[in-house]
């Protein structure tokens, strides 16, 4: 039976949205993936094109509320910043909860350029991350 996998952050637009494509990218076939804010942002246009570079297309991703899965029974939930881990609702489950905060490469400054190497960053971090993520 495949598990229920949470990644919470604060608006679901950049780090949950790659967590989420990453885990599904190498944990697809053990786990149900799916990735929330406490708040809702949109996906950042700049995520969508940093993991097109990758290779995954996250086009097709949606911004959802945290409040949207309080039914499904998570095994775990993994927060990727402070302000989702600090927020984060209690859940009716025994869900098993991972933290590790990830800079926000949304509030990057200074040229394209480097904006764009924030992201690329931040990416290559989560992508680690979740490639040994055990699950």
């Amino acid at each position: 039976m495949k598990k229920n996998v949470l990644v919470l952050c604060t608006g679901n637009s950049c780090r949950s949205q790659l967590a989420e494509a990453y885990l599904r990218y190498f944990h697809g076939d053990k786990a149900n993936i799916y990735s929330a804010g406490v708040e809702t942002h949109g996906v950042n246009p700049r995520a969508i094109d940093t993991m097109l570079e990758d290779g995954i297309d996250i086009n097709q991703h949606t911004s959802n509320h945290v409040d949207e899965y309080l039914h499904i029974p998570f095994d775990l939930i993994l927060t990727v910043c402070d302000h989702a881990s600090e927020r984060c609702p209690i859940f009716p489950s025994t869900a098993k909860r991972i933290h590790h905060n990830f800079s926000d490469p949304a509030k990057a400054t200074g040229s394209e350029d480097e904006i764009l190497a924030e992201f690329r960053k931040v990416r290559e971090q989560i992508k680690a991350f979740c490639k040994i993520l055990e699950i």
